[in-house]
């Protein structure tokens, strides 16, 4: 696919940036365990859902959509994927703790992710 079907940001250098934003996501998970400052009860409880929901994000936005839904299907994709996550708990894969406030987190960390997107 050319640069000019994906918009006008290098296909490429979208690419390596969203796998950096996988990565940072993916790495605050083994990091929340080590947070000891302030408001540490609430890092603990909802740092992981967070960094999941903004690296699931860029997981789908590295899937090629057409430039006026780039951002938009990728979005809900994650967002069904969280939800669904904890609505399932964990999909039968991983424990999950029910919290309510986690779909609330989940979406904030996908809507992280689109304002960094979009900037």
């Amino acid at each position: 696919m050319s640069n000019s079907a994906v918009g006008s940001e290098p296909h490429l250098g979208r690419k390596v940036r969203n796998l950096l934003f996988i990565l940072l996501g993916v790495a605050l998970l083994p990091l929340k365990r080590r947070y000891t400052g302030p408001w540490d009860t609430v890092v603990h409880s909802y740092l992981g859902n967070l960094s999941v929901s903004f690296a699931v994000y860029f997981l789908f936005a590295n899937l090629d959509f057409p430039p006026r839904i780039r951002r938009l299907v990728p979005a809900a994709a994650a967002l069904v994927v969280v939800e669904l996550f904890e609505a399932l708990d964990g999909f039968g894969i991983m424990s999950n703790t029910h919290d309510p406030v986690d779909f609330v987190v989940n979406a904030a960390g996908i809507a992280l992710a689109l304002w960094l997107d979009a900037l």
